[in-house]
């Protein structure tokens, strides 16, 4: 009964946020990705928003890139393509050249949606907390929601993902088979981000080519995600597969750098010590770790070593860390998700003891992100020696 409940109330939800278009769709599309934290019957519905929003008239779109740039469109474009190739929740992408021949993509910013944001974000709160669903304490709904704010404000202000590109783009610029598209400034703006066109093939044609193309695809997905964390100390977290393209050399195409998380030296400090318990199945030690991330709540309640046992079972074995794994692991056919789910049901009792963390929510949906890239790309690898080389 609760579940039909939550069911009724994540449909209401998503039916009242999908009238409001742009900053509601968005913080519906990441709280869908932050399913721990909310029911998952309301999880699922607010998922429902994260389907490509209706383009916007060509007309409004047109008025938004000159008066962006402060130009006519036609003096700015020698081709410009009225109907968008992508929608996304806060804008849509378009194909065009530039007077030099060179083919570029596009984004421009829906108009006004920066301007309901925060109120919109308001409202959205104020429907979850009188659904109930926030399953949590004022203190972590304010931290929650502050990420959320964060993430917004900052996709919401392409200057901002502009100077990621470049960021990125330097940090990536040895691995020529990572290509992160070239900003072109003079065409660019706060609410219209104009790019170097960069082409490459979706996941569902990539996860058809032979196993040695996608191990490189494979390794240079996780180099992206490892090397920025342990390296950069900031990170590209939106690993949605739409923000990739492929190409039978292996090599990949980065997309999207508006939800960017930085992480200070204590956190990455933190997440190495225990990443490095973890693999060595110090669970005493990954206990104090959990504590200090704020993730295992201080108390005296016991939770015993099968419980993280089991835990770091799952979790290693997709990584072909022995003795959980001896070898190449399948992503094709990986359990890992369903056996998460059957160890989720069986642990509820320890579940008290947990809460999910400002600091890790954004590192949990990349990592998770690019597990569900390799199983869809199919890929059987050998994940270790890439695991070790950041330890």
């Amino acid at each position: 009964a609760r579940s039909e409940l939550m069911q009724d109330v994540g449909i209401q939800i998503a039916e009242t946020l999908g009238e409001m278009k742009g900053a509601v769709m968005k913080v519906g599309q990441i709280a869908s990705q932050y399913k721990d934290v909310f029911p998952p019957e309301v999880a699922t519905a607010l998922e429902k928003l994260q389907k490509d929003a209706p383009a916007m008239p060509y007309v409004q779109i047109r008025a938004q890139v000159e008066r962006e740039l402060k130009a006519p469109i036609h003096e700015l474009f020698t081709e410009f393509e009225e109907m968008p190739f992508a929608a996304a929740s806060i804008g849509q992408v378009h194909r065009a050249m530039l007077p030099s021949g060179q083919r570029v993509v596009v984004k421009v910013q829906y108009p006004d949606v920066d301007k309901n944001c925060d109120s919109d974000l308001k409202q959205v709160r104020m429907a979850l907390k009188i659904a109930g669903v926030l399953n949590m304490s004022k203190q972590l709904q304010e931290q929650l929601f502050h990420e959320i704010r964060q993430s917004l404000h900052d996709e919401l202000d392409y200057i901002k993902e502009a100077h990621n590109l470049r960021v990125f783009g330097a940090f990536h610029a040895e691995d020529t088979g990572l290509i992160i598209p070239k900003v072109i400034s003079s065409h660019s703006s706060k609410r219209v981000l104009t790019l170097t066109e960069e082409s490459g093939e979706s996941m569902t044609v990539a996860a058809t080519w032979d196993n040695d193309i996608k191990q490189k695809i494979a390794a240079r997905l996780f180099h992206f995600t490892a090397g920025q964390l342990f390296g950069l100390y900031r990170m590209h977290c939106d690993p949605h597969p739409g923000n990739f393209a492929f190409r039978t050399d292996g090599s990949v195409v980065a997309y999207d750098f508006g939800g960017i998380r930085s992480y200070s030296d204590s956190e990455v400090q933190l997440f190495r010590r225990f990443a490095k318990h973890a693999l060595k199945g110090d669970v005493t030690a990954l206990e104090q770790d959990l504590v200090a991330l704020d993730i295992r709540r201080k108390d005296d309640k016991i939770v015993p070593g099968e419980f993280y046992g089991r835990w770091l079972e799952i979790g290693l074995k997709p990584l072909s860390i022995k003795p959980y794994q001896d070898g190449a692991f399948d992503f094709a056919h990986s359990q890992t998700h369903h056996e998460a789910i059957a160890q989720m049901r069986t642990s509820l009792k320890y579940f008290g003891q947990f809460q999910p963390s400002a600091s890790t929510m954004m590192l949990d949906r990349t990592i998770s992100g690019q597990y569900w890239n390799l199983v869809n790309l199919g890929v059987t690898i050998d994940l270790s020696p890439l695991v070790h080389e950041y330890m």
